[in-house]
């Protein structure tokens, strides 16, 4: 089984939680990070650009993503390009669609010949990703985000999906794939396996790192011992 040592997908911490992020920051295993509005949110974040601002002094040199918060293209357009203007190492996150379903390839093609980085989100389907594929410009940094763990929800394996996506996309030079929302660590090898460039964890999934390679046996010991102090603690008697 390989370790996380000799992992060729790049692992990226998916939150905004800004202790969390600093903490992921650390670990030299960790290539970058990924950001968007439900996770503000629930980080009880109410200030977009301060937050992101702050996080980029203490982040300044590995990739990340902030995504743009409106729902019309014109505006869209507007937000990302202040967004790109926060720094180098900044991507752009823009959805496949809004929420009318209405296309967001014309303001990506847009975006990406002006040469701002974009990190293209939400994709559940391999025709959305051809069709982001024919918007993007092969000489500008991008990543394709399709959230596999959303795919899997559905009862459909992602791996065969993933597998399709990467073919999609490599005519594209500087375009990663993403495994987004992934729903357990052995996702990460999944991704690996099938040569996807990158997955996003969330620092859940992330404190699970330390059991890659445990003895089952010993975990099998230890998981009775939870139950048995469990039991002792609650003071469960007959």
């Amino acid at each position: 089984m390989k370790t996380i040592a000799n992992l060729k997908v790049k692992i990226f911490a998916d939150g905004a939680d800004k202790r969390g992020m600093l903490e992921m920051y650390k670990l030299p295993f960790i290539k970058g990070f990924t950001t968007n509005p439900t996770l503000m949110r629930k980080a009880g974040i109410s200030n977009y650009v301060e937050f992101a601002q702050d996080i980029l002094k203490e982040i300044p040199d590995r990739p990340i993503s902030f995504e743009v918060f409106s729902d019309e293209f014109d505006e869209m357009e507007r937000q990302a390009k202040t967004i790109s203007s926060w720094g180098k190492n900044v991507y752009v996150k823009i959805p496949v669609t809004n929420t009318r379903k209405q296309s967001s390839a014309a303001l990506i093609r847009r975006l990406s010949q002006d040469g701002i980085k974009l990190n293209v989100t939400a994709l559940l389907s391999l025709s959305q990703v051809r069709e982001v594929a024919t918007a993007l410009s092969s000489g500008v940094p991008a990543y394709v985000s399709v959230f596999a763990g959303r795919v899997a929800d559905t009862g459909i394996d992602p791996v065969p999906l993933m597998t399709e996506a990467i073919q999609i996309l490599k005519p594209l030079s500087n375009t990663e794939l993403i495994w987004a929302s992934p729903r357990e660590l052995l996702n990460i090898f999944h991704a690996d396996a099938i040569g996807c460039h990158v997955i996003t964890v969330t620092n859940d999934i992330l404190k699970k790192l330390s059991l890659v390679g445990k003895d089952l046996d010993a975990y099998s010991l230890d998981t009775v011992k939870m139950f048995y102090e469990d039991a002792r603690a609650a003071g469960f008697s007959f």
